[in-house]
């Protein structure tokens, strides 16, 4: 089945899904940050169809994530190596991890965030890095980007009015 594809989209948030794919993908890229890179770690850890994971690791690396070093001559076989865009993946899927570590029931959590350092239990939230504050709906709108046109500008002034709760 043929993906649809974001990569025209004006939204970050679309282009970012384009980028990353589907949850196959995000949990690749989470074994990535886990210590993994080959093919067959990938898959044991997984449990997803060869054909699947050839399709995902490929699309990764296309989009840049990830980049494929050979690592053995006869046969030959790659490793997965995590870019600089993929490692900004991090906060992405660590914000993921927290959300459903909060939406699920505490007698099914098997893992927790922590501190590598002290082994102390990491309480996330996402915030200004300028300011500290933390991001919410509340306190959050988007603005006008350097490409935005008429409908990006038409959009961002009604998210703004349903926010003040002003009929735009």
């Amino acid at each position: 089945m043929q993906r649809t594809s974001f990569s025209d989209f004006k939204c970050p948030a679309a282009r970012a899904l384009d980028s990353v794919g589907d949850w196959w993908s995000m949990l690749i890229l989470r074994d990535a940050f886990q210590g993994l890179s080959r093919f067959d770690d990938f898959q044991k850890s997984l449990g997803v169809a060869p054909n699947i994971l050839t399709r995902r690791l490929k699309h990764l690396t296309e989009k840049g994530l990830f980049e494929r070093r050979l690592y053995h001559q006869r046969p030959a076989r790659y490793e997965y190596l995590l870019t600089d865009k993929g490692r900004d993946f991090f906060p992405v899927l660590m914000t993921l991890f927290s959300w459903g570590s909060r939406h699920i029931p505490e007698e099914d959590l098997a893992f927790l965030l922590g501190d590598a350092a002290s082994g102390r239990e990491r309480q996330t939230m996402l915030v200004d890095a300028r300011t500290g504050e933390p991001v919410t709906p509340e306190n959050t709108s988007l603005l006008a980007g350097p490409a935005a046109d008429d409908e990006v500008h038409e959009r961002i002034a009604r998210m703004r009015a349903w926010y003040l709760g002003i009929d735009a």
